[in-house]
């Protein structure tokens, strides 16, 4: 299980997201505790809050709204301060409603991100062939909010 929130500092978390940066795409997917890969991608949960099974009163949903945002925002800073800033990418579209095509299928990791997410900040590292993503996401009301974050190939995100 990824660790609760509050639990590492926006350091660690920036420490967290260089080395998944770092690490190599695989051919086939793997599946680890908080991180989960594919061809030309990775996905990890750098930060979750409690769920809300027990209690989904406004106030209980409101602090971790604002408790995984402040976590956004500290690693959105030191990302933008080492890479520049961050575009916001629509994963509407990779939803496939406007699409004519029945069968599309979005590549991922944007294909699993939109069914948690409405958006993403995307930083594009100079002397890299990635893009690295951060996004809110919940896959349910009673489920845990997820600060994810993505890394793919720069040809999997139209730029």
């Amino acid at each position: 299980m990824p660790p609760q929130h509050l639990t590492r500092s926006a350091e660690e978390l920036l420490h967290l997201v260089e080395s998944l940066h770092a690490m190599p795409f695989f051919q086939g997917e793997e599946k680890a505790a908080d991180r989960w890969s594919g061809p030309g991608h990775h996905v990890a949960v750098l930060v979750e809050s409690q769920d809300f099974w027990e209690d989904r009163s406004s106030g209980v949903v409101e602090e971790a709204e604002e408790s995984i945002a402040a976590d956004l925002a500290g690693l959105a800073a030191l990302l933008t301060q080492r890479w520049g800033a961050p575009e916001t990418v629509d994963l509407g579209p990779y939803l496939g409603f406007d699409n004519p095509d029945p069968d599309f299928q979005a590549p991922e990791p944007m294909d699993f991100l939109c069914g948690l997410a409405g958006s993403m900040q995307v930083w594009r590292p100079p002397a890299s062939d990635r893009w690295i993503a951060l996004a809110i996401g919940q896959a349910d009301p009673e489920w845990p909010l997820q600060l994810l974050a993505a890394f793919g190939e720069g040809a999997a995100l139209p730029g």
